[in-house]
């Protein structure tokens, strides 16, 4: 692990630690929401969200799946904040994540990995959060999750099929035959870099790392969710 990854690490734990420590100061006594509040809240959990985008320790590849489709939690502090203040936090966190990876970071795709991530996780974050927000128990948790799981997983396909594989062969040069050659490596049965890949690979990619992504949410939110309430306005 390189001295980069340690400290991103240790910055992630601080900010987690710090999120708790704050907010547990609020949960003895109900308080108002004001902006000042709102802008805190997202640029700690966006801090968060962006350190297990952005950081490469953060993310890993499975080797029965294409080595370009890795898995990242990013969206765990996303949903943690779109649970405790409504789906506007939630997508707040996501914008701050894709903006400040762009400003240390940079892209090598043109934005167009970003802007797909970004439309991705909106749409997961947004629709789990706003059913959440109506029913407010652990059936609207399911609920919501269930639905953009189902819809994101389905944009996840579209994106891949008319976004994703014709930016890399029309405009990154990738040769048809060399994308098939990556995904068939780890997927010998795919049989065409698009509604093949999409149906073998990205569908059930998509629903492990959603998965992953839900249960970590729900053993995090568990146990910090009292100290994240407040009384709205």
């Amino acid at each position: 692990m390189d001295l980069r990854s340690i400290i991103a690490l240790v910055l992630f734990f601080a900010l987690f630690v710090g999120t708790i420590v704050l907010y547990a100061g609020y949960h003895k006594g109900e308080y108002h929401f004001n902006p000042v509040r709102f802008i805190t809240r997202v640029a700690m959990f966006g801090a968060m969200s962006t350190i297990l985008y952005a950081v490469p320790v953060f993310k890993f590849s499975l080797p029965f799946f294409p080595s370009f489709l890795e898995i990242h939690f990013d969206e765990v502090p996303a949903f943690i904040c779109g649970f405790a203040y409504g789906p506007l936090a939630g997508l707040a966190v996501v914008l701050v994540k894709t903006l400040v990876k762009l400003a240390l970071v940079g892209t090598n795709t043109m934005l167009v990995g970003e802007a797909c991530d970004l439309v991705l996780s909106s749409v997961y974050i947004f629709i789990a959060a706003f059913v959440y927000k109506k029913i407010r128990n652990l059936k609207g948790v399911a609920i919501g999750l269930s639905i953009a799981t189902a819809v994101q997983v389905f944009v996840a396909m579209l994106s891949n099929v008319f976004v994703m594989i014709p930016f890399y062969m029309m405009v990154m040069n990738y040769p048809e035959a060399l994308l098939l050659q990556l995904m068939q490596k780890a997927m010998p049965f795919i049989t065409d870099v698009k509604w093949s890949y999409a149906v073998a690979a990205v569908l059930p990619f998509n629903l492990l790392k959603d998965a992953l992504v839900i249960v970590i949410t729900f053993i995090v939110y568990h146990y910090i969710h009292r100290f994240l309430r407040m009384k709205k306005a």
